[in-house]
């Protein structure tokens, strides 16, 4: 096991690797910028080192400062946390070219799924279901229109390097593709410096289904079942659960075979999520995301595990702690993210938190790195918070998470609080009856 690893990220999520380290005996290093000098995970760490400006180019994404902060630390490996480097490949190689460890998977393998064409290529290899679409990428808007007539309308025309929802564009009908095509590769070329394209048919009513799945790097590697992340805006997640609502013992174990093996196939190492949209009973892969994952919580609620701590055994060289017969469902668990946003715009709202109390009580988790006096600053995600409730059940667990919702304070700033406070009270939320697209419309006819 490593004696000393450095956390190249910022708030809770930084926080949460310092928790695992601690327990583990192992002495963290928290990296910070001018702006985070006060954050709890700097106070929270054996360690802590500056690493430049609030910009984030110039600390949480430069090479130079964090392997400069391990080298001057002494730290030996380097955990990513999720965002800023998590899930960049040149990042890794220039770790391990200063003969570091990076606490995640290969280059290769973040190479691989950070190109959607190529991860779809891949998976569609090692036997997961795809949703049909583009042979690659899509140049001209002759080729585009070609493969919308081929897989029938409506489409979904995505960024190859895309990310968050950004370089995506909707084609209801052959008249809208001139206009999403050309508009979704603008996107792209904006957000991502790359204007490459591909086409998918894209479902009416899906829901978005993740699986956890982690490997050894060595061929071993299982799933742990199943996370339903539908209630979305923007393509950005807002309330997340394990196990999914209409995901049944058989189709659980059916798609997570498939995504163990496929795993364990590349001698994937550490954490992963492989993503899918849901529809009719079937699984059509969107995307791998090869880190851990914001909504990992719920997951170690409903099989009692650390992931982290797991990303870290294996990553020194140890085995898994667990197989797949080992991993049982307990309960269900749900998380809904709380961010510094000022309704009904979603506007980001930085500012000095005058009372922050947590919830607690039976099965109640607060992911979080507020404190009273804390000032959020304006430079990164707005993402300050992350309630996780765990139950016997599905409607233990939303009673439990309006009883958490309810004992929360966050004064100073506006949240997204009352939003979850709001969603609770729905019917379609109650039952989980809902897609994709459903807090969308929500928001139009609630929040407008």
């Amino acid at each position: 096991m490593f004696e000393k690893i450095l956390i190249a990220n910022r708030g809770e999520i930084a926080l949460r690797v310092v928790r695992a380290c601690r327990e583990m005996g192992v002495k963290s290093v928290a990296v910070h910028s001018t702006a985070d000098s006060d954050a709890m995970h700097v106070r929270m760490a054996d360690e802590a080192i500056c690493i430049g400006p609030p910009a984030s180019a110039q600390s949480y994404l430069s090479f130079p400062a964090i392997i400069s902060a391990c080298e001057i630390t002494g730290a030996q490996a380097i955990h990513p946390g999720y965002g800023f480097l998590s899930e960049n490949a040149a990042f890794v190689q220039a770790i391990e070219d200063h003969g570091l460890t990076f606490i995640g998977p290969t280059a290769e393998h973040i190479r691989i799924m950070g190109d959607k064409i190529t991860a779809k290529d891949t998976m569609k290899a090692l036997g997961v279901p795809c949703v049909p679409g583009s042979d690659g990428g899509v140049p001209t808007l002759k080729d585009a229109q070609r493969v919308g007539a081929e897989i029938g309308y409506p489409v979904i025309i995505k960024a190859t390097a895309g990310g968050g929802g950004r370089g995506m564009k909707v084609a209801q009908t052959e008249a809208d593709m001139e206009k999403a095509f050309h508009s979704a590769r603008s996107e792209a070329k904006a957000a991502f410096g790359n204007d490459e394209v591909y086409i998918e048919k894209y479902l009416t009513t899906p829901r978005h289904i993740e699986i956890q799945v982690f490997g050894d790097g060595k061929g071993n590697a299982v799933h742990l079942g199943e996370r339903d992340c539908s209630l979305q805006r923007r393509h950005q997640k807002v309330f997340e659960e394990a196990p999914g609502p209409i995901i049944t013992p058989a189709l659980r174990a059916r798609i997570g075979k498939v995504c163990a093996d496929a795993v364990a196939a590349i001698n994937y190492i550490g954490a992963g999520t492989i993503e899918f949209l849901f529809e009719n009973d079937e699984f059509y892969f969107i995307e791998m995301n090869t880190r851990l994952q914001v909504e990992h919580p719920v997951t170690e609620a409903v099989f009692g595990v650390d992931l982290v701590r797991e990303q870290l055994r294996v990553a020194s060289g140890l085995p898994m702690s667990f197989t797949q017969d080992d991993l049982r469902i307990n309960g269900h668990a749900i998380e809904v993210r709380i961010n510094a946003e000022k309704l009904p715009n979603f506007a980001p709202c930085p500012g000095t938190i005058t009372q922050y109390h947590a919830p607690g009580g039976l099965g109640v988790r607060m992911d979080s790195a507020l404190y009273d006096g804390y000032r959020i600053p304006p430079y990164y995600d707005s993402l300050i918070g992350k309630l996780i409730v765990h139950g016997r059940d599905r409607p233990e667990a939303l009673a439990r998470l309006g009883r958490a919702l309810g004992e929360l304070i966050v004064d100073g700033v506006d949240t997204t609080i009352p939003l979850f406070h709001a969603l609770l009270a729905e019917p379609a939320v109650q039952s989980g009856d809902y897609n994709i697209h459903w807090l969308e419309h929500w928001l139009e006819t609630n929040l407008s």
